[in-house]
């Protein structure tokens, strides 16, 4: 007579689909960990005790305790004219930079995707700046704007005074070398962005007897719009966020100093000049919100006029 074996009961393959399903869930939550850690430290605490900070009024001098004075700091820090000087300067900077940087590395894609013998070389020029480090480039640009060994003496004109101690060339000059450096990403952006265009639809166009300049406004830029919208972000975040430029080539102790503290450079200043850690946490989230503002709106007001082909 034959037995049957019986069958499992029906929840086994549940419960043991479960434990798998809960062992990789802590698994991945282990891997994760070391990454939330350094966010967590590096990051999101940082990020909450500015906001804690700014409600304290700290002197300027060490050993004297701090002070809990609200949203007082707030109406002080970001009504005084300081601030309003800062702020100018920044979009100033900002309006200087991201245009000219988008541009220039529009027009040296368009230009490398010429198939001309040693085009190669070029298009690594092009893309060179992006991984020049700003200490480097900071050097090579003061020694170019120099007034005894620089570019200027060495063409004949004597700049009197030095364009870094100008206040009205300074900033200028520091956008220059921002942009110079930023040209490689806008470089390599707008490269990615011509090459997913398809060249039957720009020969389509040019039987049709359209001229280049009219391929080019009326296709190829509206192919390219997600890549501008997307480069127009990444610059703006980029100028408000430039530094290491201004701190190298200007300083604190520059005539010049007040029309190129822009905010993140101003944060600096007031925190290790003034010895007001409460003014400095107050400034770095104005600096947040005006950046986040600005993103904001490129989202909600540039990504309408974005052509996403299919």
């Amino acid at each position: 007579m034959t037995t049957v074996a019986a069958a499992p009961p029906a929840s086994a393959p549940r419960r043991g689909g479960r434990r798998r399903r809960v062992r990789e869930a802590g698994l991945g939550y282990l891997l994760v960990l070391p990454a939330v850690a350094v966010f967590g430290v590096f990051v999101f605490y940082p990020f909450v005790e500015n906001f804690r900070l700014a409600l304290y009024e700290t002197p300027p001098y060490p050993g004297l305790p701090s002070h809990y004075v609200g949203l007082h700091q707030f109406a002080q820090v970001l009504t005084s004219g300081a601030f309003f000087q800062s702020l100018l300067s920044t979009l100033v900077f900002v309006v200087m930079v991201v245009p000219t940087g988008l541009l220039l590395g529009l027009l040296l894609a368009v230009a490398a995707r010429r198939r001309l013998r040693g085009m190669a070389a070029y298009r690594v020029i092009f893309s060179s700046t992006v991984v020049t480090s700003v200490a480097v480039a900071a050097l090579v640009f003061g020694t170019l704007m120099d007034p005894v060994v620089g570019l200027l003496p060495w063409l004949g004109i004597d700049p009197r005074p030095p364009i870094l101690d100008n206040p009205t060339w300074a900033l200028p000059a520091v956008a220059v070398m921002a942009v110079w450096q930023f040209l490689g990403l806008s470089f390599v952006l707008m490269s990615a962005g011509l090459s997913s265009i398809p060249e039957d639809v720009l020969e389509a166009a040019r039987v049709d007897g359209a001229s280049d300049w009219t391929v080019f406004w009326r296709v190829t830029v509206p192919l390219l719009s997600p890549t501008l919208f997307f480069g127009v972000v990444v610059a703006t975040i980029y100028a408000f966020q430039t530094f290491g430029q201004i701190d190298i080539l200007i300083g604190p102790a520059n005539a010049a100093y007040e029309h190129v503290n822009v905010l993140v450079y101003n944060v600096l200043t007031t925190l290790q000049v003034n010895r007001t850690p409460g003014e400095a946490a107050v400034l770095s989230i104005a600096l947040f919100l005006l950046t986040l503002g600005f993103t904001s709106l490129q989202l909600r007001f540039l990504e309408r006029r974005v052509h996403y082909g299919r």
